[in-house]
C-alpha cells in the first residue's frame, strides 16, 4: 500500500527518481524499492516524503480502493505524460477522500444521477439541442435565470465535480469518466469561472448526449465535419444554450440586431457566467445576428486579441462547497472527529479548528 501510494505521489509532484532522491536525501535505489514493496520506508522517512510531496502522512495509509473507468482527456496537443500523472493522481486523492467521507454516512446524502425522463430521446437535427438543454433546465427546476454556482448544482444532481491545481489556464481542457461508477468532471482549480463552467456544461452534454445523437443528425448550416468535431460542436452549443437559455438572450439584446457592442457581451458574461465569445455565439444561435454580424464581431476579437484574453475583470472560478460542507455535517452529527475532518480536508488540525469556529472568516473580515 505505502509503495503504490508513495509512487503515486511521486507522480503527482512530477518529480523523477533521482529528483526526488535529492530532496530527501534517500538514494534513488532505495527509494525504488520502496515504490516496488521490496522494503518499507521508516515513520521518520515518510514525514520527509509527505513534506517534499506536499502530502500528509495519513496518504501512505490510505487504501487504494477507488476505481476511475471510461476517462476521456480533452487535452492540448502539447501536454505530456507527466503532467497527465499529475492530474491522474489529484484525481484519485480527492476520489478516495470522497468515498471515505460518503462511506461514514448511514444512507448517501447525494441522489445518484440519472438522466432526466423528459429529455428528447433522439438528436435529428441540431437546433433541437435548444429544446433539449431548456428540458435539463426545466427537469432541475433552474428557470430561466443565471446559474450562480455551477459546480454544486452538478455535485447536487449525482455528478463528481473534482478541481485540480496540477494544470495552468491554457494546458488543459478538461478530464471525464466515472469513480465507482459515478460520473466524474474535473476541471481547473485556477482557471477563469467563464471557462470552469462551459466546460462542466460541455461535459454534462457528453454525460446526457451518449447515444442519443442520430447517425443521420441534420447539421445547421450545412458544413461537413466529422463525427467527432460534430459531437464537440453539439456540446458546445449545449453547454451555451444551458448557461444562458434563448429566452434570456432575448430578453437582454433583443430579438433581432443588426449589430451588438462589445460591452453587452461584457456585461451579459458576468451576469450569466459565459464568455463574451460564447454570449457572442449565443445571439447568432438564437438568430440574434445573422452569420455576418458575427464574423465581424469576430475579427474584432481577433484584432484585439480577446481570443486569448477577454477584456475586463475575469469572471471569479467556482469553488467547491459540497464536499467541505458534508464533511462539517458529518462532524455535526458525530459521525467522525476533528483530526478526520482536518485530515479529510488536507489542512493541519490547528488551521481546521481556527475555521470550524469562524474565526478565520472573522480576520478576513476585518
Amino acid at each position: 500500500m505505502i509503495g503504490q501510494q508513495l509512487l503515486r505521489a511521486r507522480k503527482s509532484a512530477r518529480l523523477s527518481l533521482r529528483e526526488f532522491a535529492q530532496r530527501t536525501g534517500v538514494s534513488h535505489t532505495a527509494i525504488d524499492k520502496y515504490e516496488k514493496g521490496v522494503l518499507t520506508p521508516s515513520s521518520r522517512q515518510l514525514i520527509d516524503f509527505a513534506k517534499v510531496l506536499g502530502v500528509r502522512g495519513e496518504f501512505f495509509f490510505r487504501p487504494m480502493k477507488v476505481e476511475i473507468t471510461g476517462v476521456e482527456y480533452r487535452k492540448k496537443a502539447s501536454i505530456g505524460q507527466c503532467l497527465l500523472n499529475r492530474v491522474h493522481g489529484e484525481v484519485l486523492d480527492q476520489a478516495e477522500r470522497w468515498q471515505e467521507l460518503l462511506s461514514l454516512y448511514p444512507d448517501s446524502p447525494i441522489e445518484p444521477f440519472s438522466v432526466p425522463a423528459n429529455l428528447l430521446g433522439e438528436i435529428r437535427e441540431e437546433g433541437q439541442i435548444e429544446p433539449f438543454a431548456e428540458g435539463l433546465r426545466e427537469a432541475w427546476s433552474l428557470g430561466l435565470n443565471p446559474i450562480p454556482a455551477l459546480i454544486y448544482t452538478l455535485e447536487s444532481k449525482g455528478i463528481r465535480v473534482i478541481a485540480t491545481g496540477a494544470v495552468e489556464q491554457r494546458e488543459f481542457d478538461s478530464v471525464a469518466g466515472k469513480v465507482d461508477g459515478v460520473p466524474l468532471i474535473v476541471v481547473g482549480r485556477d482557471w477563469n469561472g467563464d471557462r470552469q463552467r462551459f466546460t462542466l456544461a460541455h461535459e454534462l452534454a457528453h454525460l446526457l448526449l451518449d447515444g442519443r445523437v442520430a447517425p443521420e443528425l441534420i447539421e445547421t448550416p450545412r458544413v461537413p465535419h466529422k463525427r467527432g468535431d460534430l459531437l464537440e460542436r453539439l456540446c458546445n452549443r449545449f453547454a451555451r444554450a444551458f448557461l444562458m437559455p434563448r429566452q434570456a438572450v432575448v430578453a437582454h439584446l433583443g430579438a433581432r440586431r443588426r449589430q451588438l457592442l462589445p460591452n453587452e457581451l461584457l456585461l451579459l458574461k458576468h451576469k450569466y457566467g459565459l464568455s463574451m465569445q460564447g454570449c457572442l455565439f449565443r445571439a447568432l444561435d438564437s438568430q440574434v445576428i445573422d452569420a455576418a454580424s458575427h464574423q465581424q464581431l469576430c475579427r474584432l476579437f481577433s484584432q484585439r486579441d480577446w481570443r486569448r484574453q477577454e477584456p475586463g475583470v475575469s469572471y471569479p472560478p467556482e469553488e467547491i462547497i459540497l464536499f467541505k460542507q458534508l464533511v462539517f455535517r458529518a462532524l455535526g452529527e458525530e459521525l467522525l472527529g476533528e483530526s478526520k475532518a482536518a485530515e479529510l480536508l488536507g489542512i493541519p488540525l490547528a488551521r481546521f479548528h481556527r475555521e470550524r469556529k469562524l474565526e478565520a472568516m472573522g480576520a478576513t473580515a476585518h
